[in-house]
């Protein structure tokens, strides 16, 4: 019972990609080239994510647990150290190259492109890596 509500949400946030253009990496990379032929339109999709974050984060954190778990799981770290900066370089540089990150990335193997197939792997494989180094 626990987790239809992850599978609900993870529906509403796949259609979300979908129809905001997310998911189409051609239209991401569009927003990126902002030097040539630049797409502006997912500069709403950021902008409307930054408002509903900047109203509800604290509507939300006012309560003492979350709707369907007993506590919140928030990050303690608040150090930005070499790690941090790496991944976010590493996770722009692939952004920038291939039009996906890993939500837009998952979605988009319903459409069936054999690059989205070879992101998702990476990113597998990459995750895995991860994993294997930071023990």
């Amino acid at each position: 019972m626990k987790s239809w509500p992850a599978l609900i949400s993870g529906i509403l946030f796949g259609l979300g990609l979908t129809l905001s253009g997310m998911s189409d990496p051609a239209k991401v990379l569009g927003f990126l080239n902002v030097t040539g032929a630049w797409v502006p339109d997912l500069i709403f999709v950021m902008g409307g994510a930054v408002v509903v974050t900047l109203v509800l984060t604290p509507l939300v954190l006012k309560r003492t647990a979350p709707l369907l778990a007993s506590t919140f799981s928030l990050p303690t770290k608040q150090i930005v150290d070499r790690r941090l900066v790496g991944g976010a370089v590493l996770f722009g540089i692939g952004w920038g190259l291939s039009g996906y990150c890993p939500g837009p990335g998952l979605v988009s193997l319903l459409y069936g492109y054999q690059t989205t197939l070879v992101f998702c792997l990476a990113m597998f494989a990459g995750m895995f890596l991860e994993s294997r180094i930071s023990r």
